[in-house]
């Protein structure tokens, strides 16, 4: 295809959603998930036993439930889906003097990443900027979002040039970005937190010692956080959520961790994830409702999450500014 006007395009990716929470819906959308040789590292043999024979039949029914409670038909249903593709609208129209265009996509779901790459292929983009939407890098995600990318490349005669934004877990506008945010929903609370848990998605611990940048990166997004509010480890400890299955993963576990402090006499408690850029299942539902629900049953009074950046001012700020100095060089 001949390109008229060459222009940049720029590809926002997050993880995925199902399109519905009936039961079929939830089913598509795990069976792609699962299938992720990132996300699960057993023998395929094996793991398709499992996962055809005991977690697709069931699991659905399950997830649908999950989905249902945070489900919202005037949000376009999943909130993942709605706060993703709002930061491609907001961040267009920042950049929309640079003539650049913005689209986004699902790495599991809908819209793929390969109908997407079209989409901007199609707006004449010769050069496509891939930003995953994981500031903290990790094969299960960052690496996992650039397959798709790279899958998809290979099926393209006239394929465009690609950069890719490296993870951002240490730079200092993303840092910048959640200090200020933090502040601002801080005052919203009725309540002062005794502690604010920094809570980011788990892996097993056998994956880390590969995937060993993830707590790293996680590591030091919470030190920095916690200079830049002025808390010590002690106010602002560093959790793992996310837990599936019976091997040991990246601890300690937020959920433990809060049933510590509810018996150790903390009543209020908030909590943030810094490792989601939007909200979603598992900070809606998980963080939400589970462990609040956990908290409060073992003598907490006071419970908040923090919401993610979402469409913040400081989260299409942030992508502006991460994305500007890519494009310039390019």
């Amino acid at each position: 295809m001949p390109f008229s006007k060459k222009k940049t395009g720029v590809l926002l990716i997050n993880l995925g959603t199902p399109e519905a929470t009936d039961y079929f819906s939830i089913r598509r959308y795990l069976k792609e998930f699962l299938s992720d040789h990132r996300i699960v590292n057993l023998p395929p043999i094996l793991w398709k036993t499992i996962l055809h024979l005991m977690i697709l039949p069931r699991r659905p029914f399950i997830t649908g439930r999950n989905y249902q409670r945070i489900w919202d038909e005037a949000k376009d249903g999943s909130p993942l889906r709605y706060y993703t593709r709002r930061q491609a609208e907001l961040l267009a129209h920042r950049l929309a003097d640079k003539e650049i265009q913005v689209e986004w996509a699902m790495r599991y779901g809908t819209p793929s990443v390969a109908e997407k790459i079209d989409s901007l292929q199609k707006k004449h983009c010769h050069k496509i900027l891939i930003l995953p939407l994981y500031p903290q890098y990790s094969a299960t995600t960052h690496a996992s979002a650039l397959d798709a990318v790279y899958k998809h490349l290979l099926t393209l005669t006239n394929q465009p040039a690609i950069t890719v934004v490296p993870a951002f877990a240490k730079s200092d506008l993303y840092l910048s970005a959640l200090t200020s945010h933090l502040q601002k929903e801080l005052t919203k609370l009725s309540f002062s937190p005794e502690k604010i848990l920094l809570s980011f998605h788990g892996i097993p611990k056998k994956m880390a010692e590969k995937d060993y940048l993830y707590p790293q990166d996680c590591l030091f997004t919470a030190q920095k956080l916690r200079e830049k509010m002025q808390l010590s480890e002690e106010e602002m400890p560093l959790t793992y959520q996310s837990r599936f299955g019976g091997a040991e993963w990246l601890q300690p576990y937020t959920v433990d961790t809060v049933k510590n402090l509810a018996h150790h006499g903390i009543k209020n408690l908030a909590i943030m994830a810094p490792g989601f850029f939007s909200d979603c299942l598992e900070t809606l539902d998980e963080l939400g409702r589970e462990i609040k629900e956990i908290f409060l049953k073992e003598g907490g009074e006071n419970f908040a999450v923090i919401p993610c950046l979402n469409d913040s001012e400081e989260a299409v700020n942030l992508l502006g500014e991460i994305i500007c100095p890519s494009e310039e060089t390019f």
